[in-house]
């Protein structure tokens, strides 16, 4: 349950993270001028009325993903909004605010959000990976080679274990209500499976189908539905469409005759317009990876995400 009934503690929180904010902002306070920047608000009023937990959650993709689980329980925060690009983000004095606030604390781990380590580290509030248990998929070329692939997410397979961290921590959170998270999280698991199960079924008929893309973000997927997977850049923000990428990314197109290839939507997708013009591939997607859509966009959830990649992907097969 949150930590403190009401709004006081709310405020105390909102008062400790503009402190927090202004040394973030004006380290030393040398050179500042005026108040510390205002915090955005974190929480709704409704929710602040309804004493509802607060769990922050890195970005939007993952915070979709626990709503889902926490239905109408709790109140899901996400430190980057819809459309924002998660490697390599720099928080901003008004997340702090979030942070402070928060009741349980939810990251995605695999080295994902170094970024947000330095604010945790210490902070009185419980605090959860959603990738406890994935066996990492390794790297395998750029800067971080051997280090763990982070985005275990585009995998139903790899998602599941995500809903069930996602179940326990909920339930620690906030007892009186496993009950209702455990059924939550079996229906979207159950979701899951069905949309894993439908691409195996397409796939069988593929076997060796090749996937390529900008950023290397399909690695779970690939080693968990058979796929052979080719792209760009292992990572955003490592090197990003050098002439040596492309030309290895073309070789690949032309030696497996693969007809599609693949963009996402939070990088731009110049190198692989050059990949498709020299080899007469079509460029397809976007693919969503890092961030779900707008409400009024195409993936507005996490289910919905994993099902619209998953079905431009299998659309892209041989014919």
């Amino acid at each position: 349950m949150p930590k403190t009934p009401g709004h006081s503690w709310r405020l105390a929180a909102r008062a400790l993270a503009a402190g927090a904010a202004l040394a973030l902002a004006c380290p030393g306070l040398a050179g500042c001028a005026g108040p510390p920047p205002a915090a955005s608000p974190a929480l709704s009023p409704a929710a602040e009325d309804a004493g509802k937990p607060v769990v922050l959650a890195t970005f939007s993709v993952i915070a979709d993903l626990v709503r889902e689980v926490g239905g109408d329980r709790v109140e899901v925060v996400s430190i980057t909004k819809p459309g924002a690009e998660i490697h390599g983000y720099e928080p901003t004095p008004s997340d702090l605010a979030k942070i402070h606030e928060a009741d349980l604390v939810l990251d995605n781990g695999l080295g994902l959000e170094r970024w947000f380590e330095r604010f945790v580290r210490g902070l009185d509030v419980p605090h959860a990976v959603l990738s406890e248990g994935v066996e990492p998929e390794p790297i395998a070329a750029g800067a971080y080679t051997g280090k763990a692939n982070p985005h275990a997410w585009m995998s139903p397979v790899q998602a599941r274990v995500y809903v069930s961290n996602a179940e326990k921590a909920l339930a620690a959170l906030s007892p009186a209500d496993a009950e209702y998270f455990a059924q939550r999280a079996a229906d979207m698991s159950a979701k899951l499976e069905k949309l894993e199960a439908q691409a195996r079924e397409r796939l069988a008929r593929h076997p060796g189908a090749a996937l390529v893309t900008c950023e290397g973000a399909f690695s779970y997927l690939a080693r968990d539905l058979g796929l052979r997977e080719h792209y760009l850049w292992p990572v955003n923000a490592d090197a990003e469409g050098t002439p040596r990428q492309i030309r290895d990314q073309i070789a690949f197109v032309r030696e497996h005759a693969v007809p599609v290839v693949y963009c996402e939507s939070t990088v731009n997708d110049g190198a692989q317009r050059r990949v498709a013009e020299a080899t007469g591939a079509r460029l397809a997607g976007p693919l969503y990876v890092d961030s779900i859509s707008g409400p009024e966009g195409p993936v507005p959830t996490f289910l919905d995400l994993v099902a619209y990649d998953l079905d431009l992907i299998l659309k892209g097969l041989p014919q």
